[in-house]
């Protein structure tokens, strides 16, 4: 991975976690835990995607399997708050 596609990586991953944050109702983790989410969530959204054998292509593709990917990662958290 170069570098743009490494700087477009995170920038996809902060944007996740800042939509998943806010429709998980996630409680404002900040700049820093916002993109740790997103880029967790990026890799746990490609894994998932990739077991139900669907592909995403494209900005907006990744975007949208790295929320849904967030979106899990922060129920799954809330699971183990409680």
């Amino acid at each position: 991975m170069n570098a743009t596609g490494l700087i477009g990586f995170l920038v996809i991953g902060l944007l996740a976690g800042w939509i998943a944050n806010n429709l998980m109702k996630g409680g404002g983790m900040g700049l820093v835990g916002n993109l740790i989410v997103g880029v967790v969530g990026a890799l746990l959204g490609g894994w998932l995607f990739s077991l139900l054998g669907f592909t995403a292509g494209g900005l907006v593709g990744a975007l949208i399997v790295a929320v849904v990917g967030a979106c899990v990662l922060l129920w799954i958290i809330s699971l183990i708050k409680k």
